[in-house]
């Protein structure tokens, strides 16, 4: 269970702060909520859910060893590239729906290797994977940099680094 002024990481909302925890009755019955603030959300957006809540993902920060750990991985392969943009789009959408960041982090890395790699031809992505990987990015790297304590800009150069780095690694020579 979360605390008042803990963060976590709130379905598709992203990082949320936990700003209170109250009893609320919906339809006659009676929860506990959580009253959560995206951090990202410089409006008036509020979000209430039950504690109990099992149809969104509700996860703690990671630790900082966790975030090191994770960003090393940025070091290795990421997934199977899938040609058709569709089941592309669909089974890399079912990852980052289960809120496993590990798993999380290999789509990121396929899809800025795929970024760069198009970029070198002149090309761009299709606009359903630079909206998944803006989306991705923006949630994990902001994590990591509220982890690591440091920016989501040093974040992404960190990691740019190492996706360039693995990337030079496996061209032929």
């Amino acid at each position: 269970m979360f605390s008042i002024g803990d963060f976590m990481i709130y379905s598709a909302h992203g990082i949320c702060k936990v700003d209170d925890i109250c009893e609320k009755t919906v339809s006659g019955i009676t929860k506990t909520y959580y009253v959560l603030h995206p951090i990202d959300n410089y409006g008036d957006l509020t979000i209430s859910s039950p504690v109990d809540n099992e149809k969104v993902n509700m996860l703690e920060l990671m630790t900082q060893g966790e975030a090191n750990e994770l960003l090393e991985s940025f070091r290795y392969p990421g997934l199977k590239w899938i040609e058709n943009p569709n089941i592309r789009n669909r089974q890399y959408n079912d990852i980052v729906k289960t809120g496993n960041r590990k798993e999380i982090a290999k789509v990121v890395k396929t899809l800025m290797q795929k970024k760069l790699d198009a970029e070198l031809h002149g090309k761009k992505l299709y606009e359903s994977d630079r909206r998944l990987l803006d989306h991705i990015q923006h949630v994990l790297f902001k994590e990591l940099a509220i982890s690591l304590d440091t920016t989501v800009e040093e974040i992404n150069e960190m990691v740019v680094k190492l996706v360039k780095l693995s990337t030079k690694k496996r061209m032929p020579v």
